[in-house]
Formats: C-alpha cells, structure tokens, sequence
C-alpha cells in the first residue's frame, strides 16, 4: 500500500503514548478474543495489515458488536461473549477528536461504516510502526484500542483477564441501540 506522504508527516508529529491497562472485546462465544482480523474494518482496509479491535470501556465493546450483530438478517440471537484483557502497549498514537478533523475526517460522517479516510489513517499508523492507536469509538462514548500485531514495532503484552457471556440483544435494548 502506498502511503499519503502529508498524512505520514502529520501523524508522525502526532505524541506517542504507552498503554497499560485493561481493555474489553466482543466477540461470538467460538472466537479466540486474541485472534486478529485482516477482514478489513474502520481502521484497517481489508488485506493490509492484521488488526485487533478493543474498547477501554466494557459498553463500547458492547455497542461495537451490538451495532455489526443488528446489520444481519437474521440477527443473530446467541450469547456474545465479553473478554476482559490486559494490554501493554509501547508506541500508540492517540487520536481525539479534533484530531480526526485535522486529518480529514469530517465529524458528521464518523459514525459511517467503511470510512475510507479512517483506513488510511490505520494503514499509515501501523507503517508508521505502532503497536497501537487510541481513538474515539463511533458507537460509544468512550475510546478504542486498536492493535497493530503485523507492526515491526509490535511488542505489545497481550493476555485474556476474564470471558464472560452476555445477551448483547437485551444489551442494546436496555441502551436504546436496536429495537426488537
């Protein structure tokens, strides 16, 4: 993938953080929590570069998958299951809003599926060598972990705390996200 060199520069002036902590990922009960995606997403396009969506607030984890769930027809009922983990990051560029703005990304479209804007923003983070990018959730108030295992930088700790299952359905309900 070539890379906007005016965005490099501008994410490269960007402070790099560490990150220890907790975060939280849904996903289907037979899904491994630490398994990675190169399906492509809001911060990766597909094929690119293997990423691993998380939320620093057990609700975005849930509004994430509660969101994607109530896209299918049928909607799947089945029990999500909501892992706890625990995160170490050393090179994370974090993203705030206004940040998003500068970097092209108009605020009324970023609740948009498949932002193209969004993927290249990722793609340049991860060649940039990150492990990680903090940035706002679309589905949440609150923010998103996303890791980058592929970075040449990657040496993230990355280990499950606690699985517990949860009625994503009764969820979104409860919070005003889909409607049965």
């Amino acid at each position: 993938m070539i890379h906007d060199t005016a965005l490099l520069d501008q994410l490269e002036s960007l402070p790099k953080i560490t990150f220890d902590g907790q975060v939280f990922r849904a996903t289907r009960k037979s899904l491994d929590p630490l398994a990675t995606s190169r399906s492509g997403g809001r911060w990766m396009p597909a094929s690119v570069a293997s990423v691993l969506y998380t939320s620093l607030q057990r609700e975005g984890a849930l509004a994430e998958i509660s969101f994607h769930w109530s896209q299918w027809t049928p909607m799947p009922s089945k029990l999500a299951c909501l892992h706890t983990l625990r995160v170490a990051t050393h090179r994370t560029l974090r993203l705030i809003r206004t940040d998003l703005t500068a970097l092209g990304v108009a605020p009324q479209d970023y609740q948009a599926t498949n932002l193209g804007r969004t993927q290249e923003i990722g793609a340049a983070v991860e060649f940039l060598g990150c492990d990680g990018l903090v940035a706002p959730s679309a589905r949440w108030p609150c923010e998103n972990l996303i890791l980058f295992p592929d970075s040449t930088a990657f040496g993230a700790t990355l280990e499950t705390v606690t699985t517990e299952d949860v009625d994503w359905i009764t969820w979104a309900n409860a919070n005003g996200l889909i409607h049965e």
